[in-house]
Order: C-alpha cells, then sequence, then structure tokens
C-alpha cells in the first residue's frame, strides 16, 4: 500500500511516548463512552497512519473473512477511526530504504471470537462481553459472540484521538467489559410525525456508537399507520398521512431489520392496542367500538371493538405476518392508555360483559396474576416509579424501566443530570427481584419531534442513560466527572454526523458541517 510522508516533526512525536502528565492523560484519552467496566491506560502511546492499519481475524477465532457482520464493521471502523483519510491527502512516496525511517511502525486489530454467529440477529441472551488489549504496534480484542466485538470495536474507535498537528494516537489501554443490564433500548415514534428512512439509519448509527442495543419501533398509533402490511394494505393506504410518501415498505422495513442487525441491535416493533387506534379503523372497518350518546352512536368511535369475531381474526392475521416480518423474539403490544368511557356507553360491549360475568357465575375482578408469567412489563409513567419497581418484580414479573426517560421533554439547562441520576435498582426488594429488572429504555414520542429536531433532541441526552444501563453504577454516579467524557463523546458524535446538541459553553475541534 502506497504510505504517505511524515509531516516535519511527526516522526519524533510519534515515539516521545511519555510524554503526558497524568492530568492531561484523563482529559485526553480517557473518554471511552458508556464507561467500561474495567479500563487501565497508560502514558504510553503508538502513532497511527491510516496507510498501515490493519483488522484481521485471530487464528483461533471462529469466525474469519466472511463473516458479513464484522467485515462489515472492520470497513465502517476504519472510517471511523480514520475521518479524514483519502488517498489524495499527500503526495505518496516510494517505499524504499531513504524513507523507511521516517514510517510509522504498522498497527494491527487481532479480532477473535469463540462462536461464530455472523448471519444470525441479536437476541435478550446476545452475550456483548469483551475484553480489548492495546499494546505496541497491535490491539487484541476477544469476545464470544460478533456482538461482543462489535462493542469492542466501538470501544477502541473512542480510543483513538489526534494531536494538535492532526497525527493519530492510541495509548496502551486495558479493558474487561460487558453491559450491566441485557435490554438497553431507545423507543422512536413514527406515527405522530413520520420519521424519513435515513433518520432512523442515522439514529441507529448512534444508537451502535452509545451501545444500545434495543431498537423499539412504535410504528403506529391514532395519528397514522405507516406501516405498509403485506396482509391489510388498506391499514397504511387509508390511514398513513399519505399513502406513497409517508409509509414505510416491506424493503424499507426489512433495510432497517439489517441496519441494526449489523450494529447489534435488535429491532422490537409495537402494534399498541386495543386503545392507540385510531388510524387502524379507517382501513378496517369494523375494528373500532362504534361509541353512543344515550341510545344512538355519537359518529366517534373508541378502542378495538371486543364483541366481534372479526377482531380477532383480524388482529390474529396481523400479528402473524408481524411476526414473520421481524425476526426478534418480543412484539411490544402496548396495552395503555384504553379509554372505557366508549366500551361502556356501547349498549353491545355491556352485553358482551354481563355474559361473561353470567357465565363465570361470580363477581368479576381482574388480578396481577392473569397477566402470563413470562410477560415483560415495562414501566411507562409515574414519579413514584420505584413503587411500581417494587410491586411489579414482587409478582414475579421481568420488568424495564422507562418513566425516568422521557427524553422528548425537554428544559433549559443540563437536564441529562436527570437521567444519568436514575438508579433502576434501587427500590424496596429482595436482591432476587432486583435481577428481574432487565434494563431500560429511553422514549421519544412524536408530538413535537419529527426529522428536523430528532437528532439535536435524542444526543447527547439519551447518552446518560446508555451508560447506566451499561456501566458500573459505582463507578458513574458522579456527573460531574462524566461530564468531560461526554462533552468530548459529543464531539464525536458531531465528527460521525450526528447534529448532537451542546452540553454547555465551549466548542469542539471538528464542528458539525451538515448544515
Amino acid at each position: 500500500m502506497p504510505v504517505l510522508p511524515l509531516r516535519s516533526g511527526e516522526h519524533r512525536r510519534c515515539h516521545m511516548t511519555r510524554v503526558l502528565t497524568a492530568s492531561a492523560l484523563l482529559n485526553q484519552v480517557e473518554g471511552v463512552w458508556p464507561l467500561p467496566q474495567q479500563l487501565h491506560q497508560s502514558a504510553d502511546r503508538d502513532c497511527l497512519s491510516p496507510q498501515r492499519f490493519s483488522f484481521t481475524y485471530g487464528r483461533d477465532s471462529a469466525a474469519q473473512t466472511g463473516c458479513s457482520v464484522l467485515d462489515a464493521a472492520f470497513k465502517r471502523y476504519f472510517s471511523i477511526i480514520f475521518p479524514d483519510f483519502t488517498t489524495l491527502s499527500g503526495l505518496l512516496m516510494p517505499e524504499n530504504e531513504s524513507n523507511m525511517y521516517f514510517r510509522p511502525q504498522p498497527f494491527v486489530v487481532s479480532v477473535s471470537v469463540k462462536t461464530r454467529g455472523c448471519d444470525g440477529y441479536p437476541d435478550e441472551d446476545s452475550d456483548e462481553s469483551y475484553t480489548l488489549s492495546v499494546s505496541e504496534g497491535q490491539a487484541v480484542l476477544r469476545s464470544v459472540s460478533v456482538w461482543g466485538a462489535l462493542r469492542g470495536l466501538e470501544s477502541l474507535s473512542q480510543l483513538v484521538y489526534q494531536d494538535d498537528y492532526g497525527t493519530y494516537f492510541i495509548n496502551k489501554t486495558e479493558i474487561v467489559d460487558f453491559p450491566r443490564f441485557a435490554f438497553r433500548g431507545l423507543l422512536l415514534d413514527t406515527s405522530r410525525h413520520y420519521l424519513p428512512l435515513y433518520a432512523i439509519l442515522k439514529t441507529l448509527d448512534a444508537m451502535a456508537y452509545s451501545k444500545l442495543n434495543v431498537f423499539h419501533w412504535h410504528i403506529v398509533d391514532d395519528p397514522s399507520f405507516p406501516y405498509q402490511s403485506r396482509t391489510f394494505p388498506d391499514l397504511s393506504n387509508k390511514g398513513a398521512f399519505h399513502p406513497f410518501t409517508h409509509i414505510y415498505t416491506q424493503s424499507d422495513v426489512i433495510r432497517v431489520i439489517e441496519h441494526a442487525r449489523m450494529r447489534g441491535i435488535r429491532v422490537v416493533p409495537e402494534f399498541d392496542s386495543p386503545g392507540h387506534t385510531q388510524s387502524w379503523g379507517k382501513g378496517q372497518p369494523g375494528l373500532l367500538t362504534p361509541c353512543y350518546k344515550g341510545s344512538v352512536p355519537s359518529g366517534s368511535f373508541g378502542p378495538v371493538d371486543p364483541t366481534v369475531d372479526t377482531t380477532y381474526k383480524f388482529m390474529a392475521s396481523l400479528l402473524k405476518e408481524v411476526k414473520f416480518v421481524f425476526p426478534d423474539s418480543y412484539v411490544h403490544l402496548g396495552g395503555d392508555e384504553v379509554s372505557f368511557a366508549c366500551w361502556q356507553s356501547n349498549p353491545n360491549v355491556r352485553k358482551f360483559m354481563e355474559k361473561m360475568v353470567e357465565r363465570l357465575k361470580k363477581t368479576s375482578y381482574v388480578q396481577k396474576s392473569l397477566i402470563p408469567q413470562d410477560t415483560v412489563l415495562e414501566i411507562w409513567k409515574g414519579a413514584k416509579y420505584q413503587t411500581e419497581l417494587s410491586r411489579m418484580t414482587q409478582a414475579g414479573h421481568r420488568v424495564l424501566l422507562s418513566a425516568p426517560w422521557y427524553i422528548n421533554h425537554i428544559s433549559y439547562g443540563q437536564d441529562w443530570r436527570n437521567s444519568y441520576a436514575v438508579q433502576p435498582q434501587n427500590f424496596s426488594g429482595t436482591d432476587e427481584q432486583k435481577k428481574l429488572v432487565i434494563g431500560g429504555e429511553v422514549a421519544m414520542w412524536g408530538e413535537y419531534v419529527d426529522a428536523t429536531n430528532l437528532s439535536p433532541r435524542l444526543w447527547p441526552r439519551a447518552c446518560a442513560a446508555a451508560e447506566r444501563l451499561w456501566s458500573n453504577e459505582e463507578k458513574t454516579l458522579n456527573a460531574d466527572l462524566a461530564f468531560p467524557r461526554l462533552k468530548e463523546f459529543r464531539c464525536e458524535l458531531l465528527r460521525r454526523g450526528i447534529q448532537a446538541e451542546p452540553l454547555f459553553v465551549g466548542h469542539c475541534r471538528h464542528e458539525y458541517d451538515g448544515l
């Protein structure tokens, strides 16, 4: 490969390895976000040259060349690590004895995984642990799975930095890392405002940079039904904001799922019912409950009508399709904010309920135990979410926490600190109960969000929850200590093309240039 000449003084800088003071080291190279479980660095550093930097598979790796996930990741992370590198960025010099002295040494990143799994999808049992050892001329990344290798490559990319002359460096580093919680999600609402495909894909990129691993796609709701169903095409034809420009085709969905897979991200779709279904009724006549005013229909409609057989046949067919299209084992069924007023006004629904009670010949009531034990419950609302955590885990359910991470809400100042202060397992309960908290997710509801403000509202505020869900809580309780790393990571997001808003007064060396 052709070699670019070093700028004046670059050779000297590449080999003065013990020049950083302790404070400079912390500010300059300990910038991994989210913080690894164990991270040890020294002032010893290597100079990196794009022309002499390479990724390779370890000899003992179960995955080798041809592994789709890692082959693509190597190319992607080369561009991330060396964002301003092109073969035309300097004059080319032949490799001969006269210029060998001025060449940086080769640097090889060796990646070894114990299990192949290159063609599958990440799931709730995926092992994302990895170890990373950076020494002179090499980095050795080891993981159980390709998903762990992806997390290690992200950490490696954040270890590389540039000096004021543009020279790339990486310090000697040892990392042992794994996520605290298996489920680290982000919800996007694509019903209240349609989000174009490019905005979703860029969000997935930023999720991978933050080591978030579940894309919760709240794809439809009352305002619009943008999902283009194979089985029921009228749902989007009549329920979307526009039947051609504001829909997600089957190919769009496949592209999102594959883009996510290549970054170790699960895609969990949500088809919220029986409430939040007003847009469904436009393309599926007879699905919604007619509301009554006195003894006559009012002309409005409420939740899904539970009294007719066609409702159950429709839901079974739609969910069968959803299960086929989306490979993840999870499907989110919502079930929230169901208005009972319409059901109570409808004489058919009242008769339906009366017949149920008569068959039981008992006073009717509902218990929490009626929810299947393997159902994961998500805590959406409530300032006292700790009480809900205690109650749900005591009933034996696995739970996800979302209530304190509604980041569609904004306020003046550094509100990321509120998200950072959340302690998901800080509630009254046994150790066994606390193990039932499998993670959480940030929620970006779409009433006031579309592609114009999605990225700056999400990032870097969502990064606070990302670190809380990945890192050791005891090592990351102090937001003041986290601030310099988050500020640096925000600048890194800018350089990677993510419109992340500022944390406070200041500047980045590479300001966002995509406006």
